[in-house]
């Protein structure tokens, strides 16, 4: 029958830890698997994972960043040419902002701002809303008697 008093694991199941450092019979009484003295014989012992034994640390080799940048603070836009413009023109949409680009995959990222660069010819009146254009841009839609929005 079975009860608390006689259960037992399998065979194999558990197996004994080696014990160190209990007397010459124990054959690992001397050195105990730590060898002779120093740092890692010690209970306690040992050096931490990025310690590099005497040579210079990893932290100390790399150059220090000096100075500020103002990377962080650049603006980035997305890019439509005139011609972009032109062809959604000739399919008949006579407002082009932001989300027209993006529903014709012309601007991929929502999140960036949009430049229109001149490049291109103009055929059709059209209304365009940009957050920024280049002069040469503006020209050509005053030219073509455009109607230029920026933010």
């Amino acid at each position: 029958m079975l009860s608390l008093t006689n259960i037992k694991p399998n065979k194999g199941a558990r197996k004994t830890f080696k014990r160190l450092g209990r007397g010459n019979w124990s054959w690992k009484w001397t050195y105990c698997g730590r060898w002779c003295k120093g740092q890692n014989s010690r209970s306690g012992g040992g050096v931490a994972a990025w310690f590099e034994w005497g040579q210079t640390p990893l932290f100390r080799r790399m150059p220090k960043l000096k100075g500020f940048s103002n990377a962080m603070f650049k603006k980035e836009y997305s890019i439509v040419n005139i011609s972009d413009i032109a062809v959604l023109a000739e399919k008949g949409i006579t407002k082009i902002d932001k989300n027209v680009l993006l529903e014709n995959k012309i601007v991929r990222k929502k999140s960036l701002q949009i430049k229109l660069l001149w490049n291109g010819e103009l055929k059709v009146e059209v209304n365009v809303v940009v957050d920024k254009a280049t002069n040469t841009a503006r020209e050509a839609i005053e030219k073509a008697w455009w109607k230029l929005e920026t933010n």
